[in-house]
């Protein structure tokens, strides 16, 4: 209770007060990259989008140049819209730009804290980094998981030739399908299957846990050391159930892993290859079980979105669907479906894969990057503990890099008449330096394999309601950033109606053919 003598406009002005003397004492080595003018104590709160951040950070980059800068409740904020900035900050300098922001809620109390996406520098990241690598870290060793991508897929082409209309759940299943495949051995069920349920469920409670402004722990983080009878402190119960899902979702397919091992019926999977023949300390059990939950948890959201947003470009761009097809059936041919032998073979399949990965930016601003320590680039000031945000949706849509960047257009990545293609897109949609993305080409390699499969079959166009033709908003839903703390939000296509059709009675016969290998 305040005295008499002293009223909450004084505490306040004396706020003001200490904040102003800061400012003063405090002498930066350099100037901070510019960026739009603050106010006082709260800093740039007002000038943070919650919609769609990334078009916010274009125009930044269109004001301020590559590289711009806020700062909200304390926290650097440094936004990067060029590719050479991204490189040479995050690739050149991953000493020091490779650090992540710390969760309270959905990392620490949930314990996501623990997944590579978040983990802190260190043994533990360097160690799941490391596990990951050596499975399917290039296209080579990946070549023993084709058989697996090739079979769920045509399950995924069954699937949708029975249930069009249901083609968003068709790919999610088959996401899954593959990861749980590929990283546990586990081979899913048709229908409510409790490894998809299970992770299903532990994901959507993590992006629940991370939602911007949805918990006050996130804003003044000592309150996750108050008890749950502590009056306000509903979000540690909440978070204690959640952390259960989290648990089991990592435990439970690595438990089913070791038993099946123990009982010598395991499938090779990324699992059983990093547990056989060894003996595994406790932090090499820790290691090995969340880097497979990694798997599952970056991989099927990523690989969702881009094969959505194909079925979409294609109901949008025919011509496009129509010379992916005559390669298809000019180099396959009609009497079977494409398989990853065929890909050196299929440019223009390959360049839409690639113009696949462009046009949607699934991560459109990306994890932030942490700074570990002070730093001067490019004679800007860059502080320890700032939030590196990539703006890598602007990069791959920058009208200097690529041409009417919203067209779908398979042919930028070709040689035509002498001209070069256009900047390879792989090397910036997933992410840059020590943080890319490591499953990114089996990412890679999903996308692919769905386009080619699915073009050879399908037929994929717009639907017609009561005589009207009905066109697909292109509108990817929002991406959000938190007051105090940049968040990731992946980029979805908003859900669409298309229709999907077989090409033929041959199609037909290929779609129904036996899935299992």
């Amino acid at each position: 209770m305040l005295t008499p003598n002293v009223t909450w406009l004084d505490l306040c002005l004396a706020g003001i007060g200490a904040y102003l003397v800061k400012q003063v004492l405090n002498k930066n080595p350099a100037s901070y990259p510019p960026g739009p003018r603050g106010w006082p104590l709260v800093g740039n709160i007002q000038d943070i989008p919650q919609i769609k951040p990334w078009l916010t950070f274009a125009e930044w980059g269109k004001k301020y140049g590559a590289i711009s800068h806020v700062k909200v409740l304390g926290q650097h904020i440094i936004v990067i819209n060029s590719v050479k900035s991204a490189v040479d900050m995050l690739d050149k300098k991953g000493a020091l730009y490779s650090d992540r922001p710390v969760l309270p809620m959905g990392g620490e109390l949930v314990g996501w804290k623990h997944v590579l996406g978040l983990l802190p520098c260190g043994d533990r990241f360097r160690q799941q980094r490391k596990n990951i690598h050596q499975i399917m870290g290039n296209r080579a060793v990946l070549n023993v998981y084709h058989p697996i991508e090739e079979t769920e897929t045509r399950r995924f082409l069954k699937r949708v030739f029975s249930n069009p209309e249901q083609l968003q759940s068709h790919v999610r299943l088959t996401a899954g399908a593959i990861i749980l495949r590929i990283s546990h051995g586990y081979e899913v069920k048709e229908n409510n299957d409790p490894f998809i349920d299970l992770a299903d469920r532990a994901t959507d409670q993590f992006s629940l846990s991370t939602a911007p402004g949805a918990f006050i722990v996130d804003i003044v983080p000592f309150l996750a050391n108050v008890p749950e009878w502590f009056p306000g402190a509903g979000f540690k119960r909440l978070a204690r159930e959640w952390r259960q899902s989290t648990d089991e979702m990592v435990d439970v397919p690595y438990k089913f892993v070791k038993e099946q091992m123990d009982a010598g019926i395991a499938p090779m999977s990324f699992t059983s290859s990093l547990l056989e023949g060894r003996t595994l300390s406790a932090e090499e059990d820790h290691s090995v079980k969340w880097s497979a939950a990694a798997l599952y948890a970056g991989g099927s959201d990523t690989t969702v979105s881009a094969i959505y947003s194909f079925f979409l470009a294609m109901t949008l761009f025919p011509d496009v669907q129509k010379k992916a097809q005559a390669e298809i059936d000019a180099v396959v041919g009609p009497d079977r479906l494409p398989s990853f032998e065929d890909r050196d073979s299929l440019p223009y399949i390959e360049a839409l894969a690639k113009e696949v990965l462009r046009w949607n930016a699934v991560g459109p601003t990306a994890i932030p990057h942490r700074v570990t320590e002070d730093d001067i680039h490019d004679g800007y000031y860059i502080p320890k503990g700032s939030l590196v945000i990539p703006n890598i949706w602007f990069m791959l849509n920058d009208p200097q890099t690529y041409a009417n960047p919203s067209q779908f257009n398979p042919e930028r990545f070709l040689d035509n008449n002498g001209k070069d293609p256009e900047p390879e897109p792989r090397t910036i949609c997933f992410g840059f330096g020590r943080r890319i993305c490591p499953g990114l080409h089996l990412a890679d390699a999903s996308v692919w394999i769905s386009t080619a499969m699915s073009l050879a079959v399908f037929d994929i166009s717009k639907v017609v309601e009561k005589g009207v033709e009905i066109t697909p908003e292109v509108d990817p839903t929002s991406g959000t950033i938190s007051a105090g703390l940049a968040r990731h939000t992946l980029s979805h296509p908003k859900p669409f109606k298309c229709s999907i059709k077989p090409r033929s009675a041959q199609a037909v016969a290929l779609i129904q053919q036996d899935a299992n290998y």
